[in-house]
């Protein structure tokens, strides 16, 4: 495999922990390492990760039950979370509001806090991660539920509130190929200042499943380790992700180097890939978003397939996927989620993968359009 191109700004780097397979199929077996010291601050908020082997999930969390868009509202003091920019920013109270089938108001409390790298410095309102505790969320819409991730918006303008609606489509049609995916629920977010008691503003954001939860889903746990190659992951599932990245023209990742990225070690001793964050995608076609300098080129909009040609014996079977749903990934475009899309909107999307579905039209022209541009070590 070629050597990883220089990441953005924005990414965290860390330290690599070879040999990568032998760690990775250890993952299973071995406590993560102590970390450096951490300020006392940090180790108020820390608690020791406790080990747990995947069980499976009994139950869909109710958040997870529909894709109907929420009317939610998420009240905590907003000033001080606006100004938590450190990179291990403290645990805040904070509660979420909304009716049950009944019309009556229930207000699930909880923990949240900021997160984020990019978005954290540069945009309006932080990107947030909830903490739900189990004895809070009994017989509510969150039971089930433990740390998702909040994707809201980043400045408040009807623009950017497209692009949280435009990634969370993107999320869904990845949960159409592979439940080696993060769920995702829409919701009509309302912000209210728990020191003033005044709403702040109204948008669309994404909650987004918790990893953790993803991994035990899968019966799986998170593998943070650096340096995977073609010889580490599963080979069917890794291609997939290649072909649905190329798809929506997304060349902000890092499988080796973990970005944006995650690895999913099963019990049974495979390694799954996981992709997130794709607010860098042509398909979503940000004012923002820039290609990585040295993959030449000219903007986001244009595909790169940066799959190894290791696994080119699964292409194929790759692009099978996507042809199969693509009947599925369109209608998305169509639904409760896709009308709250502006009609240009959609349309520019629907041409951007229209644009996919050409170039695989026959096995012929998926090979020469895109099998043949694979990266060689």
């Amino acid at each position: 495999m070629r050597t990883p191109p220089r990441l953005p700004d924005r990414v965290q780097r860390r330290t690599p922990r070879p040999p990568v397979a032998l760690a990775l199929l250890a993952a299973l077996l071995v406590a993560p390492l102590s970390g450096p010291a951490m300020s006392q601050a940090a180790q108020k908020d820390a608690k020791p990760k406790e080990e747990k082997v995947p069980t499976g999930e009994k139950e869909v969390p109710a958040l997870f039950t529909s894709e109907t868009p929420l009317a939610l509202t998420f009240r905590t003091n907003l000033r001080q979370l606006r100004r938590d920019k450190e990179d291990e920013a403290p645990w805040r109270w904070a509660a979420v509001i909304y009716q049950d089938s009944s019309g009556k108001s229930v207000e699930v409390p909880m923990r949240a806090r900021t997160r984020g790298i990019w978005r954290l410095k540069h945009c309006d309102f932080p990107p947030v991660r909830f903490n739900f505790a189990a004895k809070d969320t009994k017989g509510t819409l969150f039971e089930g539920v433990d740390k998702p991730k909040l994707v809201n918006f980043c400045k408040d303008t009807d623009q950017y509130e497209q692009y949280v609606l435009q990634e969370a489509q993107l999320y869904r049609a990845y949960r159409l190929l592979t439940p080696a995916s993060h769920r995702v629920r829409v919701a009509r977010m309302s912000y209210v200042d728990s020191a003033s008691g005044k709403r702040d503003v109204e948008r669309y954001a994404i909650m987004l499943e918790d990893p953790d939860q993803m991994a035990n889903r899968n019966l799986a746990k998170i593998t943070e380790i650096k340096g995977a190659g073609p010889a580490d992951l599963e080979p069917k599932e890794f291609a997939l992700a290649y072909m649905f990245l190329y798809l929506i023209g997304n060349l902000d990742f890092s499988f080796s180097g973990l970005h944006n990225t995650e690895l999913l070690t099963t019990t049974d001793g495979r390694v799954l890939p996981v992709v997130y964050d794709f607010d860098y995608s042509g398909a979503v076609n940000t004012t923002y978003a820039v290609p990585p300098p040295n993959y030449n080129v000219p903007n986001v909009r244009t595909r790169k397939f940066l799959a190894p040609c290791e696994l080119a014996a699964e292409f194929p079977s790759a692009v099978a996927a996507l042809v199969e749903k693509k009947d599925a990934i369109y209608a998305l475009y169509q639904d409760e989620v896709g009308k709250l899309l502006k009609p240009n909107v959609v349309r520019s999307t629907m041409e951007y993968f229209d644009d996919f579905y050409d170039q695989v039209r026959t096995p012929q022209d998926a090979e020469r359009n895109i099998f043949r541009k694979c990266i060689r070590r």
